[in-house]
Formats: structure tokens, sequence, C-alpha cells
């Protein structure tokens, strides 16, 4: 069984229910255990043992959530070089008050450090949250997902 890994950060709960929407989507496949974990409760261990991993966080003033940066701050050292975290598939979903370029470049940043490999283009949320965005994250976490499940990541 393939472990599909959901982390965010949220305050004002938008980036909540596209993480709830991007753990939907991929709980659909088969074959695949979603865990959906706010990332101040997420471990390294979680990070090892995950087959692939949703990363999402609000745009705070241009960068990611303190947070997220806290657990790969938390993280990094003790998996840095590990074979069972080398390339491992990850993509990015982010709520955003202005155009989220910020929080993904240092999101994208710290995931090439941890050597984990992109395989999906981020959705961004700009503004409002809209039921399009959130069909957009169901996808994301479908994709990932099936690509886990079938070893094309």
């Amino acid at each position: 069984m393939v472990q599909l890994l959901v982390v965010y950060h949220s305050q004002g709960g938008h980036t909540r229910k596209m993480a709830e929407a991007a753990a939907a989507g991929a709980s659909e496949m088969e074959g695949v255990r979603v865990c959906l974990q706010e990332a101040l409760e997420t471990t390294r261990e979680d990070l090892a043992a995950c087959d692939g991993l949703l990363l999402g966080s609000p745009e705070y003033f241009g960068y990611m959530a303190g947070a997220l940066k806290d657990l790969f701050d938390r993280s990094y050292e003790s998996l840095r070089g590990l074979p069972r975290v080398f390339r491992k598939p990850y993509a990015v979903f982010i709520s955003a008050g202005n155009d989220g370029s910020g929080a993904l470049l240092h999101i994208e940043r710290i995931c090439t450090g941890f050597q984990f490999k992109k395989v999906q283009a981020p959705v961004i949320a700009q503004g409002p949250l809209t039921e399009a965005a959130l069909e957009q994250c169901r996808e994301l976490g479908r994709t990932l997902a099936a690509g886990c499940e079938a070893g094309i990541f």
C-alpha cells in the first residue's frame, strides 16, 4: 500500500480546505493510504515513511507559513541524504493573497535541498477560495496518488 502525506498549515481555513480536498482526491485511488496532518504535528518519521508528499501553505508576506518552515528545519539534518527521502515525489498547493510566487519559490528551494522530486505543477488559489481551486486540489491529490501507486513517480 502506498502512503501519501498531505501536510499543511492554516489559520484562516482556506489552506485547510485545500488540504482536505487534496486528501479526498488522493483517497479515491485504490491502494493508497492518505495521512492528512498539520505541519506542527508532523515529524521527520512521517516525512521518511511516506511515498509521496503534498505540501500546503498560505502565503504570508510573500513567504510560506512558519509552521511549514519549522517542519523542514526540524527534519532536514536527520533526513539529509537518506535513500528513503531521495527523489521522493512532491507537489505544492498555496492559498495566496497575492500571487503565491514567493511562497512557492521558498518551498521549492527547500525541497531541492531535501532532494525531493517535483512531479506536478502547483495549485495556487489567489484571493477567495473557489470550487474550481478545490477541484484542482482534488485532481492534484488524485494524480500524485495514482503516480505513486503505479510507480511512475
